[in-house]
Parts: structure tokens; C-alpha cells; sequence
């Protein structure tokens, strides 16, 4: 069976081509696919006989809500999303004064191992495709009732450990003929993938890279984040630097404060010369607890960003949205991968 709403319009166009059927019924497809139709018999401006034989030799994605959690103070709402063989995944939709954010995710599971993350509990299972990508942001939009502007790839899984599909959505969520959400309003967060940032760089798109950073030496990052241990800060923020020459787009560094851990003042310290002169961004996040691990939320957050700034580092706190819900990445299939057990 062929999955249609993973295929970009000149590749639709070429299938329908091949079909027998004129080019203008790719971009009718294309149209309904992307607004979040479930079935072929739903596209009225089709042929029977044309729905008939795609209903045979094709298949559309189309998630179940699992679970629904709404925060009640700030509106944020979490899903946990059950796809076609049965794996679930989460998104959040997130409400700010400038528009709605949907936060998606890009595996099922996930190998990196960061000690923080709940995402990685129980390892990796598969990559997701394009069309799961996709459908966060359709049926969250639907199911919520609001329309979707800017998307951040922060849910569960590594965007860049899944690569080609990655591109591929992104590719999908910008055009023209489908949600039209442009490059500039669209978030990529990697835990550090050197060779896969330069990659992304040749490609020269207008997005924001968000780097997990969360600490600036490398015996705290390699505790923290496994993936650190081949690599090293240096090497990583020197991909960085290629990729602000290469793109011109400014990064951002994603810092999450532990307690006792990655919030000294040597550190800030350290950060700051390492970012200094660079005009990055550091994006401070107030740790979520996650049950099963022992690292606790910083009581330095403030002092950690006044002793940034003093030395020239652009750092804000990111505001905390779903703190009356399971706010953090993963645990709402956790939760019910534990029930399940």
C-alpha cells in the first residue's frame, strides 16, 4: 500500500500521471490530504471509480486521540496520539499571545539516553514518517478547533537522528498548496548531532536551530547527555558557528537548570565565554521532575541569568506552560506504557 500524504505534490503529480489521471488531481489530493481527511470517500471532487481504486492501492494516516490532558490555567493541551500500528505518540499545543505553537514529535521513543528526559525511557522504536509528522499539526488543529502558526520539533525523539523524513515534513508543512507555514516560523531542537548540522546547514533553511546545550563543560554533559562522550562542547559549538556562517540564522541554546548539577556560577561563567561575542541565544528551562529520575529543578534560575547577562549573554526563562498536566516530554506515553505493564 502506498502512503500518499508522504509524498510531496511532484511526486503525487507523477503517480497520478502514471495512473492514467491529468496533473490537476494531484493538487485536488494534495488539498484534501492536508486538511485532514480521513478516508477517500470523503473527497467529493473525485471520481467513484478514481476513490475506488486509491481506497485499493493506497492508504492515509490518521492518528486516534489516546488521551487528551487540558491545562486548565493556560489552556495548554497535551495528546497522546495512537497511530496506525498501534505506537503512540505525544504533541502539545501551546497558547501564546502571538499564536498557537504545536510542539511534535519525530520518533516513536528515542536512543539518545538524556538523564532528563522521559522521551527515552524504554529506548527507541521507530522513526516516524513524514505523514505522522504531518498529521500532529492537522488533527491537533482539528481536534482542537484553532489554527496552528508556528511548529516546534521538541516532542519526542531526536529530529535529526530521523533525518530524510524530517526534511521531507518540513518540505510538506511549507507548501504553498498545503498548510503553508513558512521556514521562519518553524523550530528545529537537536540534542547535537555534529555531522547532521552541517548537513542541515548545506540545505540553507530559514528555520531555528535550537541546540540542547544544558551544560558547558564536558564532564557535565557527558553525564547528562550520552550523546556528549563522542563528541565534546567544543566540537558541537563549532558546527554551531558553521551553521550561523553558512545560514546566518541565529541559534538558540536550550539550557534546562538541575539542581546542583549544571547551575553554578563557574558554569554560567564558562557558558558565557564559550557563547560571548557569538550573538546566540540561551533559552533557560526550568527543569520538569520526572518520576523516575533524581535530578530536581534548580533553585538558581535567576541568578544563573543575571550572572549570564552581566557578561553580555542574551538569556530569557522560558516561560512554563502545562504545569497542571504531565508537562514534560514523554510522560504521558510513559505513563501509559507503565499501565499497560
Amino acid at each position: 500500500m502506498i502512503d500518499l500524504k508522504s509524498m510531496d505534490l511532484p511526486q503525487m503529480t507523477a503517480f497520478f500521471q502514471e495512473l492514467g489521471e491529468p496533473a490537476f488531481r494531484a493538487k485536488q489530493v494534495f488539498s484534501w490530504l492536508h486538511r485532514g481527511t480521513r478516508t477517500f470517500d470523503e473527497m467529493s471532487n473525485l471520481s467513484k471509480p478514481l476513490r475506488e481504486k486509491l481506497s485499493q492501492t493506497c492508504f492515509i494516516t490518521a492518528p486516534v486521540v489516546e488521551r487528551k490532558q487540558v491545562d486548565p490555567k493556560d489552556g495548554t493541551i497535551k495528546y497522546l496520539w495512537r497511530l496506525g500500528d498501534g505506537s503512540c505518540i505525544e504533541t502539545v499545543l501551546m497558547r501564546y499571545h502571538h499564536g498557537n505553537t504545536v510542539c511534535i514529535s519525530s520518533q516513536v521513543g528515542c536512543r539518545m539516553g538524556c538523564a532528563f528526559c522521559a522521551s527515552t525511557l524504554g529506548g527507541k522504536v521507530r522513526d516516524l514518517t513524514p505523514a505522522e509528522m504531518l498529521d500532529q499539526v492537522l488533527f491537533t488543529q482539528l481536534d482542537a478547533g484553532t489554527a496552528v502558526s508556528n511548529i516546534v520539533l521538541m516532542g519526542i525523539g531526536e529530529p535529526l537522528d530521523n533525518f530524510d523524513t524530517v526534511l521531507r515534513f518540513l518540505e510538506l508543512v511549507n507548501s504553498p498548496a498545503g498548510l503553508n507555514i513558512g521556514m521562519r516560523h518553524i523550530s528545529l531542537s537537536t540534542c547535537g548531532l555534529t555531522e547532521k548540522i552541517d548537513k542541515l546547514a548545506s540545505y540553507r533553511l530559514q528555520l531555528t536551530l535550537s541546540v540542547s546545550l544544558h551544560a558547558p563543560d564536558d564532564a557535565t554533559r557527558s553525564r547528562l547527555m550520552p550523546v556528549n562522550r563522542g563528541v565534546g562542547v567544543e566540537r558541537l559549538l563549532e558546527a554551531c558557528r558553521r551553521y550561523f556562517e553558512v545560514t546566518g540564522r541565529r541559534i538558540s541554546y536550550e539550557y534546562a537548570l538541575i539542581d546542583g548539577v549544571n547551575d553554578t556560577d563557574w558554569q554560567a561563567d564558562l557558558l558565557a565565554k564559550r557563547l560571548k561575542g557569538t550573538g546566540s541565544h540561551v533559552n533557560l528551562i526550568p527543569l520538569n521532575h520526572v518520576e523516575e529520575s533524581p535530578l530536581k529543578p534548580s533553585r538558581r534560575v535567576a541568578a544563573f541569568q543575571k550572572r549570564l547577562e552581566r557578561q553580555g549573554v542574551t538569556a530569557t526563562v522560558r516561560r512554563k506552560l502545562g504545569g497542571e498536566i504531565d508537562a514534560s516530554c514523554g510522560q504521558l506515553r510513559r505513563r501509559r506504557m507503565q499501565e499497560e505493564a
